[in-house]
């Protein structure tokens, strides 16, 4: 879940619920994106909704990386720029970046401008590059690891939620990239990679974009 979650819920129509607020139109939401209508847009049509595209992914989990020590909504408001100051995320443009375009991507007040995780965006970049020459594109190798009904709690509330900063499937993946030369893919930052692009959905119990997440997942054929 973004990171920015201690927003106090409001009462529902059904009574107070945890981690849960509803709008004055009478739509129940996770409580984490009560900020802005721009923040409940992203929750209500991106977060925890299936994807394949393998620009969407590298972006995804660039700009996971990104995050760390911020709130997700402060990349959000700024991912416009991120994808022009990274040539929208296409891997082998960025792979391609050298010591000039570093020293452009660091001038660039649009961005988060921190030379470490500038430096790991190029780096991964050219590991994706890598990864799909033995595994086809980078949702298929993520899309192996979506994990199954036992390894997933059976109901999804605010508590449940409070444990899922990581996760085996986190884990495992992190490891696994790690070895590849990948860089900024922790097990936390891989865990909120895998709620914003529904390799699981951590939607809460009793949101409205819980079960439209469910019904894309289920019309939804993972690559590989």
């Amino acid at each position: 879940m973004p990171s920015d979650t201690t927003i106090a819920a409001k009462p529902t129509a059904t009574g107070a619920a945890a981690g849960l607020f509803t709008d004055d139109a009478r739509t129940t939401r996770c409580a984490w994106c009560q900020a802005t209508p721009f923040y409940r847009n992203y929750h209500d049509s991106e977060w925890g909704f299936p994807v394949a595209d393998e620009r969407r992914l590298f972006e995804k989990i660039c700009l996971e990386g990104f995050q760390a020590g911020l709130s997700w909504l402060t990349i959000l408001n700024k991912r416009e720029a991120f994808r022009s100051a990274f040539a929208n995320f296409d891997a082998e443009q960025v792979a391609r970046f050298d010591e000039h375009d570093v020293k452009r991507l660091l001038g660039d007040a649009g961005i988060v401008r921190h030379a470490g995780k500038i430096a790991s965006t190029i780096n991964n970049a050219r590991r994706v590059i890598e990864l799909r020459r033995e595994f086809g594109s980078l949702g298929a190798f993520v899309w192996r690891l979506e994990p199954g009904p036992a390894g997933r709690p059976e109901r999804i509330t605010q508590e449940t939620v409070r444990t899922l900063s990581a996760s085996p499937a986190s884990a495992a993946l992190s490891k696994d990239l790690k070895k590849r030369g990948w860089t900024f893919v922790g097990p936390t930052t891989l865990y909120a990679f895998m709620q914003a692009m529904g390799l699981v959905n951590d939607h809460l119990e009793g949101c409205a974009s819980r079960q439209a997440a469910l019904a894309a997942r289920a019309a939804f054929t993972p690559p590989g």
